[in-house]
């Protein structure tokens, strides 16, 4: 009961037959039961051969190819039932009726023709009794009386019809419902392939995503902040000699931007690691799901506690001690969004910053703060490069802007980037003011 259709056919395959039989043992039955079914004819032929007056060989023929149809029960069941019902008259063919009949019953022939052929069956049987008995009642080879002779005709045609039939539809019903089983079964595994394929799916997609979002973290944290201290380490060497002073604030500065970055980082890890203990378990009992959801659980346990709106004034006051002219302005009633929401806000204005450095040194920069009624604006432009300053030489790895679009695309939001009419460059990005608003 527990084998799908799949290994069923497989089965079968390797052990077909010939003809109409699917497997040889059914075919060994059949020729078997046929055989004895046409021997049986064929003894009763010799009685039948006499009391019709024709010879003896004829008689056996007969019986023979009567008795040697049972062999096509399988494929004929009506042609087997209606051979048993003409010999009937002769007396002869119990085999083939009983088998043919409980044959027809497990079929999947229509219940009206099986109801039809089985009375036929029984009103021959109950005929061909009755008469054989009234006529030994006259010859005094039976002295019962005959008022039995009904009875008894009524008895054996019920003897004869009535047990295969119900074995023949027992054992039809029970097949069709293990025919039902396997094949819900089989619908079930390929349903469970399907939802494990699916699950799959989306464990990669999530472990992908999981991966797009720590290294966009990881970008944002370390980009900003060694760029601040490439840029105060080149003024650094620039005044070092000229004014000591000014080259130990530098150097104070760059000390701070690199404490800052190790803790930001630090953080960062304990993220990871948090994660790596389901990503350990998933080792021992792989639930791909399960691993990258605890991951996803301690990584916004961690954006909750990162940095927000209020944050990005300190933020542009370290552009302006790294030497860089930036003008912040600030629209409408400062208020407070989700976590998640002034993260990104404040990520955007840090590596819109983080490019101007790399690509635009000496540029002037203005950044526009506008709190709207259900949203967050934010814009950072910046003119051309001043052509004086030195540029720092920052490497760039193209996936700044990226990386921005990503954060606000995937909280509904719109972002916008593009050069100026002044040739300079301009980042735009604008928020709903609560997650679920997309």
């Amino acid at each position: 009961m527990t084998a799908t259709g799949a290994d069923h056919d497989s089965a079968g395959t390797t052990s077909r037959g010939w003809w109409w039989w699917e497997r040889r043992r059914s075919a060994a039955l059949d020729i078997g039961l046929g055989l004895a079914s046409a021997f049986e004819c064929a003894l009763e032929g010799v009685k039948f051969a006499g009391d019709a007056g024709v010879p003896v060989p004829a008689g056996v023929l007969f019986g023979l190819a009567a008795g040697v149809t049972l062999a096509a029960r399988r494929r004929w069941p009506v042609a087997v039932v209606l051979v048993s019902i003409a010999v009937t008259p002769a007396n002869m063919g119990f085999l083939l009726g009983i088998v043919g009949l409980y044959t027809l019953a497990a079929s999947e022939v229509p219940r009206r023709i099986t109801a039809a052929l089985a009375g036929m069956c029984l009103a021959g049987t109950f005929i061909v009794t009755f008469v054989r008995m009234n006529q030994s009642v006259d010859d005094g080879a039976f002295n019962g009386g005959r008022w039995l002779v009904p009875l008894f005709s009524g008895v054996m045609a019920l003897g004869l019809t009535a047990p295969p039939l119900l074995l023949g539809l027992y054992i039809g019903a029970r097949r069709r419902l293990m025919e039902s089983l396997r094949e819900r079964a089989d619908s079930l595994e390929r349903e469970l392939s399907l939802l494990a394929d699916r699950a799959e799916e989306r464990a990669e997609w999530a472990r992908t995503e999981e991966r797009t979002r720590i290294a966009r973290e990881m970008h944002d944290v370390v980009a900003h902040r060694v760029s601040l201290m490439v840029v105060h380490a080149a003024a650094l060497q620039a005044v070092a000699r000229k004014d000591p002073e000014k080259a130990v604030k530098n150097a104070v500065l760059v000390g701070d931007m690199g404490r800052q970055a190790l803790t930001e980082l630090r953080e960062m890890l304990g993220v990871l690691r948090t994660g790596g203990e389901a990503v350990r378990a998933e080792a021992l009992a792989p639930v791909p799901l399960a691993a990258v959801g605890a991951a996803a659980a301690a990584a916004a346990a961690a954006a909750e506690e990162g940095p927000c709106l209020a944050d990005i004034e300190a933020l542009v006051g370290q552009s302006r001690e790294a030497g860089m002219v930036v003008e912040m302005t600030v629209h409408g009633a400062v208020r407070v969004y989700d976590a998640l929401v002034e993260q990104t806000a404040y990520r955007v204005v840090q590596e819109a910053l983080t490019n101007v450095h790399k690509h635009a040194a000496g540029a002037k920069v203005r950044v526009r703060l506008a709190h709207r009624d259900a949203e967050v604006a934010m814009q950072v432009e910046n003119g051309p490069a001043d052509g004086v300053t030195a540029d720092a030489g920052l490497p760039s790895g193209g996936n700044g802007l990226v990386g921005m679009r990503e954060r606000v695309l995937a909280l509904g939001g719109v972002f916008v980037s593009g050069v100026t009419d002044a040739g300079g460059w301009r980042v735009s990005a604008v928020l709903p003011d609560r997650v679920g608003a997309r």
